[in-house]
């Protein structure tokens, strides 16, 4: 019976919703009514946790006469240094392509003053995530001696903040809580009643990625060192409150 009464609905309210303007279909704006005070909250709340995945960025820039040349020179490249991170026990899934360029490079002659020609360059780089983080500084050095000429990083982060974020907005909700109720107190009111919530979520504030540096495998005499130190990650939260007298209204 339910289930043809359902049916029966259904073709009117498509017709209806096929007349109506596009106006009259979104729905109407709930606006909240207060008696008493009302005041507006926002608290922010960080946690911080120790990082448990690493994003590295390697890559090969080579120079050629040719732009083919260059560029097949860069592809045997890095198809050396692609290998050396399966080599080390990266996931073929933790390795992404992040850009391929060929450029052609140019000499400024002063006395001719003029543009000279002087070849191609291909570049090639990855963005590479490493679930060991104590493997960081031996994966940078391998890199080098496979063939990279380009680093970056590293990056810490979290794969899964969610604990983190819980734990954040446990912690701005109950300083909300407690705020909200000294104003009721300090303003002569019994309580303070919930109107509405907003929560925004901020980002790990892991290292930035640092700057591309050349190197080369004499650059490297041994692993460098690596501190992923903590990350940080937080829930902004906008509360408003009505101030009441007596229990508030459930």
């Amino acid at each position: 019976m339910i289930r043809k009464t359902a049916t029966a609905l259904t073709a009117p309210l498509a017709a209806l919703a096929l007349a109506l303007p596009a106006a009259a279909m979104a729905g109407p704006a709930v606006e909240i009514t207060a008696t008493g005070p009302v005041i507006e909250l926002n608290i922010f709340e960080s946690v911080t946790a120790a990082p448990d995945i690493v994003t590295i960025g390697a890559g090969v820039s080579t120079e050629a006469p040719t732009a083919t040349e260059a560029l097949r020179t860069n592809s045997a490249e890095m198809v050396k240094v692609i290998a050396e991170l399966k080599k080390l026990g990266v996931a073929e899934r933790d390795i992404q392509t992040t850009g391929i360029s060929l450029n052609a490079m140019y000499d400024y002659d002063q006395q001719a003053r003029r543009q000279v020609f002087r070849g191609y360059q291909a570049a090639n780089r990855v963005s590479v995530k490493l679930r060991q983080i104590s493997e960081t500084g031996r994966v940078l050095d391998a890199l080098v001696t496979a063939g990279a000429t380009d680093l970056s990083g590293p990056s810490f982060e979290l794969e899964n903040d969610e604990p983190a974020k819980e734990a954040a907005r446990k912690r701005a909700l109950e300083r909300a809580q407690a705020r909200a109720a000294d104003y009721a107190r300090q303003l002569g009111y019994d309580s303070a009643k919930v109107l509405t919530i907003t929560e925004s979520m901020s980002g790990m504030s892991a290292m930035p990625e640092r700057a591309m540096m050349r190197a080369s495998a004499d650059m490297v005499a041994a692993a460098p060192p690596v501190q992923p130190g903590m990350v940080q990650t937080g829930i902004s939260i906008a509360i408003q409150y009505e101030l009441v007298k007596g229990r508030p209204a459930t």
